[in-house]
This record gives structure tokens, sequence and C-alpha cells, in this order.
């Protein structure tokens, strides 16, 4: 073996091993998905939804108001922002309550069952009472409390309907009572009956229509068979047609269904049409904030039902899916709620609030899109009526108290860090980490030492 240049024998290159293949790096698209999904099943999801949810529906349904109802306030002689101070103090009310019922143990929540179906079905009756109701294009539904300002009890009645109902079925199913169909149903439905026959006397089928959707998602989170359901289903469909079909009006705005000229027929379908008009006439951004045409004497109802059509020519496509976005988040989270706690009357009240905020949302959007008749009812926190949205700011406060209320929830709440750390009892106060929840080990090192 020749030498070396030193003199010394070399040395033999000993050969490293092989290191392995470095891992392959994980898809970035199933990567971002894992975490979205991670993020997405945290405790606080459904709580954060809702209250997200709510609040940027309200506050945009504030913008539209002040958009929409400026050329009708003008009309009418009235400050333009004559409709959105009305609705602002509305939403300044409701939001006190959705924070009165967001902070209420659930106890309080089914104790106020009994005093507010009574103090509904009192008001619905006062509508009846000549000298005290108020018909409003057609339906005698209203109460004048004095000056411009009105209330509808049958509003409240969808509120009354859930809490009500949540409590009874609680308790039956505490005293293993809804395996027999005759204590599902009974007083449940007869109740249930009864507020729709007052609703009807006034003429508004909308509200009964979603009354209707309440009593059945009810029976369909108490477990009911499904003949049972059927039977409750048939007969509500009956009557549903009987008063369609001896109604000319309801009998008209079924017939503008498909509509695509004002004069379509026998009946003027002008309203109809004209929500098509609005939205067609948006595009993808919309023609800007307060730029709405049809607004301007064409389109009825542009601040109340027919907001949504307002919402599409001025902000477009993109609003309109923004909106849609929001309400089926809102919709999760209602489901997510009433399917993750173990207390049955939460779960009855939290599928009640949803499939009320769920069916009326899809009843008005339905109409603008000429999906479905014309059954004059808000979009929900979004359309001007201060009626409509105390009790369901109300409603959207008690989702929020359940979603709280998760052993999850509650536990990930607990472990929150205050901004400023508590007074020590040696005196001194350190400011602890917002987003840090870990507990560094007895003995460990701070990160700057070596």
């Amino acid at each position: 073996m020749p030498g070396s240049r030193t003199g010394r024998p070399p040395v033999a290159r000993v050969s490293r091993p092989a290191t392995g293949t470095r891992p392959r790096r994980e898809n970035a698209v199933l990567a971002f998905y894992r975490r979205a999904h991670r993020a997405w099943d945290r405790p606080l999801t459904a709580y954060y939804l809702i209250l997200g949810g709510s609040a940027l529906i309200t506050v945009l349904g504030l913008v539209m108001v002040y958009s929409a109802s400026q050329i009708t306030a003008l009309q009418m002689s009235l400050p333009g922002s004559y409709f959105f101070r009305k609705q602002l103090l509305a939403a300044v009310i409701g939001s006190v309550l959705l924070l009165a019922a967001s902070r209420m143990p659930v106890r309080l929540h089914r104790a106020l069952a009994y005093p507010i179906l009574a103090g509904a079905v009192f008001l619905m009756v006062l509508v009846q009472v000549p000298g005290i109701g108020v018909a409003v294009k057609g339906n005698q539904n209203w109460i004048a409390l004095g000056g411009s300002f009105q209330i509808q009890p049958s509003e409240f009645g969808k509120l009354a309907l859930v809490l009500w109902g949540a409590d009874l079925l609680a308790r039956k199913q505490d005293k293993r009572l809804l395996t027999q169909w005759k204590h599902m149903l009974v007083p449940l439905v007869p109740a249930a009956f009864m507020l729709l026959g007052l609703i009807m006397i006034g003429g508004d089928m909308g509200t009964a229509i979603i009354l209707t959707a309440i009593l059945f998602g009810l029976l369909w989170l108490a477990g009911a068979p499904t003949r049972l359901f059927v039977g409750v289903l048939s007969v509500a469909a009956l009557i549903g047609a009987v008063l369609i079909r001896t109604s000319p009006n309801r009998m008209a705005r079924l017939a503008c269904l498909g509509a695509t000229e004002p004069q379509s027929g026998p009946v003027d379908c002008w309203q109809a049409v004209h929500g098509i008009y609005a939205l067609a006439s948006g595009g993808i951004f919309g023609s800007g904030l307060g730029a709405s045409v049809e607004k301007w004497g064409q389109l009825p109802e542009a601040h109340t039902d027919f907001i949504f059509a307002v919402t599409g020519e001025e902000l477009g496509l993109a609003g309109t899916l923004s909106v849609l976005a929001l309400f089926a988040a809102l919709g999760y989270a209602g489901i997510r709620v009433a399917g993750r706690t173990e207390d049955p009357f939460v779960r009855y009240a939290a599928g009640g609030v949803t499939t009320w905020i769920t069916a009326q949302a899809v009843i008005n959007l339905g109409a603008v899109l000429g999906l479905l008749p014309i059954a004059g009812v808000p979009l929900p926190l979004f359309s001007y009526g201060g009626s409509a949205l105390l009790p369901t700011m109300f409603a959207i406060g008690l989702l929020i108290a359940f979603a709280r209320d998760e052993p999850a929830a509650r536990a990930a709440l607990a472990m929150r860090q205050p901004r400023f750390g508590r007074k020590r009892a040696g005196g001194s106060q350190r400011p602890r980490r917002w987003n840090t929840m870990r507990r560094r080990a007895p003995g460990a090192r701070p990160s700057g030492e070596r």
C-alpha cells in the first residue's frame, strides 16, 4: 500500500451507512384540510359561529334597511333615515335581550316558557278585539302602541312555541312518556293548533307556515314515528290547501310562480317579477351600495320582505352568497348545539330555534328567487321590522347560552387566561400570554438561557 505524504500509513475510510430517504412532504391541500377540520371541530366553534354570524347578519341588515328604505320614506314625506332609526332602536333593544338570554341559566329559560306562552296568547287574542287590533295590508295581526309603533304578537308566538314545547317534551322524556303517541301529541299539537288558529283568524298564513315548521321540528327531534309524522303532516297540508283554495289572494300568489312578466296571466305578478329583475341586474359585484333602481317605486316592500332582492342588485352575487353563507353557518351551528348536548330541553329548544330561523329564511329567499309563493315573511335578523327582530335576537341568545353550556365549551372557557394576570400572593403582577395555555415544567430553563 503506498504511503502518504506524512509518512503515516493511510487510514481506511469508513463508509457511512446510507441514510433513509427524506419523509415525503404532506400534500398542501390535505394539510390545509386537516388544519381546517381541527379548527372547525373545536369546542367553541358553534359559539363563535352563532355570535359572529348573527352579528354580521344584523349589521348588514341595518345597512341594507337604510339603503332600501330611503326612497319609501321620502315618498311618505318622512326623513330618509326614518325606518333605519326605528330598526336601529329595535336592534339595540334586541341586543339587550340577546345578552340577557345568553347569560340566563337553563332552568330560568324553562321557567319563562309558560309566562311567554300565556303572554303571547293574550296578545294574539287582543289583536281581534275591535279598537285594539290594527289591520295592515289585509292582515289583522297588529296592535298599536302609540304613534308609529306597532307590535305583531304572532312573532312572539314562535318563541313561545319553541320554549314551551321544548320544556313539555323534556319533562315527558324524563318520565319516559314519549314512547306513547298520545303523550307525544297531547297537549303539544292542540296548543300549536290553537296558536295557528289565532294567527289564521288575522289572515297571516306566512307566520302560520313557520309555526307549523317549528311543530314538525319538535316532533322530529322527539322521535315521532313515521306514520305519526306523516299523519300530522297530511292534516296540516289538507288544512293549508283548503285555506289557499278559498282565498283569491293566496291563489294569485301561487299562480305567480315562474312568472317572467308583470302581466303574465289573469293575476298581476308585479312584485315577484321585479324582484327577479333586481337580482338579475346586480351582476357579480352589484351596482354599488345605494345605487338600486328597483327601490325607486318599482319593487314593493323593498326594505321588508324583498330586501334580499335589493341586496342582490346593490351588492351582486357576491353579496347574496355572503348572506346565504352566514345563514348556512348559523344553521349548522344550531344543529351542532342540538346534536352535542345531553340535556333534552337544550336539544329541543336549540332544534326548534334552528328550524324557525332556517325555515323562515328559506321561505323568504324562495319567494324572492321565484321558487316559492310570496308568503309575506321577513328575512330573519335582516329585514325591517322590530316585532320580528326582538324575539329572533332573544332566540339567538338562547343558542349562545346553549353553546356556552356544552361541557367541552365550558372547559375551554375556563382554561382561558386573562390578558393581565391576577395579583399573586407576593404582590407582583406579571402579564400572561393570551394565547398560551401550556404551563412550564418545574425546573425548566427560560427560552433565552443556554
